[in-house]
């Protein structure tokens, strides 16, 4: 049975963009050797780290979401720490309260980009006039 599964991944600065993206394109094929549906792929970006990794503060990060048979995430983990561009990775199994959330999130209801609606635009106007 396919659970859904979200990985955030760190990789190394010191690559290229274009270069991280070759890396991307490789796990995507890897996943989809084990026959994994991909969600969602969101690739944020070089980002500061919080603290320092093996003396790095910044990195790439990837946020991946998908539905595979448990049975891979034990290889695709040991993929993970085998890869020098890879800094950190984090897996975790995704409950339901989760997945509507990232469902809400796509369609702009919920998160850092939701769209707002004419009553809360209208609460804001009034309370920046006060």
């Amino acid at each position: 049975m396919l659970k859904s599964y979200e990985t955030v991944l760190i990789f190394n600065p010191v690559l290229k963009e274009k270069e991280v993206q070759e890396v991307i394109g490789n796990y995507r094929e890897l996943l989809k050797s084990y026959k994994a549906d991909i969600v969602e792929e969101d690739f944020w970006g070089l980002r500061q780290l919080a603290y320092p990794i093996k003396k790095k503060t910044t990195g790439f990060y990837l946020v991946l979401e998908y539905k595979v048979d448990a049975t891979a995430i034990d290889r695709l983990e040991i993929q993970f720490k085998r890869d020098e561009n890879i800094m950190r990775f984090l897996t975790i199994r995704m409950e339901k309260y989760h997945l509507e959330y990232n469902e809400r999130k796509r369609r702009g209801l919920a998160g850092r980009n939701r769209k707002k609606t004419e009553a809360e635009k209208t609460n804001e106007e009034g309370q920046q006039q006060s």
